[in-house]
């Protein structure tokens, strides 16, 4: 399959009803692995200062099932999340893959970094004598992976972590790690825009970017643009209180500034998404969320007067 081919596949799939792209994805990356002679992608999994929602989204991909992407896609070597050794023995794999033992890695963060008061407010691991900081994890394996992903909007732009008054001086992963980083955000991310990623990365490399670092292929047109509400905001027709079926604008929605194939990727499990759910988009893939999305149900054109 070739990269242009892989682009309309994400695009084409995601308004399918039965939404099989995760398990065409996997089709291509086995034949292309066949084909190459390719491992699957190596992946170090750094969780840091978040509320685990991202790695509970990617638990929720079908068609197929996790299990087959750990199976036929990347080889997971360390998660403080999800792998079974712990302590010295999870240590023991980290340090291997800083060694290259299982050849070159992608890095992916899961979280915002803590930098204040020398990153103390998160650790991730502990030796007999110290702890180890997401920031000085990150900072360490950052500097040795051949690609750097950061997972959902805490690691792409500080997000919730970094809210005001963010005491931990939490920062996203470009602040502390300077080079070219993949931003996957979402407040959690949906699991297609991360499994793509991936599956990008182990076939093309690095996928077409936008101006936020994120793969255009999933973040390149505005909710706005897609929300089946559409209609309604063209007629300035506006919901007086949240449950109406007129446009949301007036109640906070952010779709106008978000970009992201909500409206047709869909969530759990493809089959709803905020507006569909009568609630509008509070723009969680953004770099000020949440906020620059604040108050959640003040009309944009009042937060953020230049999308009036």
């Amino acid at each position: 399959m070739t990269r242009e081919k892989f682009a309309a596949v994400c695009r084409k799939l995601s308004s399918r009803d039965n939404h099989a792209l995760t398990e065409k994805l996997l089709s291509a990356v086995k034949t292309h692995r066949a084909k190459h002679n390719t491992p699957k992608l190596s992946v170090v999994w750094i969780e840091t200062n978040d509320s685990g929602d991202n790695n509970i989204s990617f638990m929720n991909t079908t068609f197929p099932y996790l299990g087959r992407v750990f199976a036929e896609m990347i080889d997971l070597l360390y998660s403080n999340t999800f792998m079974a050794a712990q302590g010295t023995k999870a240590l023991a794999v980290l340090e291997r893959a800083a060694a290259m033992q299982y050849g070159p890695f992608t890095l992916v963060v899961e979280g915002a970094i803590p930098v204040k008061d020398d990153g103390l407010y998160c650790a991730v691991a502990r030796t007999q004598d110290r702890y180890i900081t997401a920031f000085e994890a990150v900072t360490r394996f950052g500097k040795l992976a051949e690609h750097v992903v950061a997972v959902g909007t805490c690691a792409s732009f500080g997000g919730p972590s970094a809210a005001r008054p963010n005491i931990t001086g939490s920062v996203g992963l470009s602040k502390v790690l300077p080079r070219k980083i993949i931003n996957v955000s979402g407040c959690p991310v949906n699991p297609d825009w991360f499994v793509g990623t991936l599956a990008h990365l182990l076939m093309y490399g690095r996928p077409e970017l936008d101006r936020f670092n994120r793969p255009a292929l999933f973040y390149g047109f505005t909710v706005h643009r897609h929300c089946q509400r559409r209609s309604y905001f063209d007629k300035k027709d506006f919901a007086d209180k949240l449950g109406d079926i007129e446009c949301m604008f007036s109640k906070g929605c952010m779709g106008p500034k978000t970009g992201a194939d909500c409206p047709y990727r869909q969530w759990v499990d493809h089959v709803n998404w905020p507006v569909k759910a009568n609630t509008p988009c509070i723009g969680c893939t953004n770099e000020d969320f949440p906020d620059g999305s604040s108050p959640f149900f003040t009309s944009l054109s009042v937060k953020s007067p230049e999308h009036e």
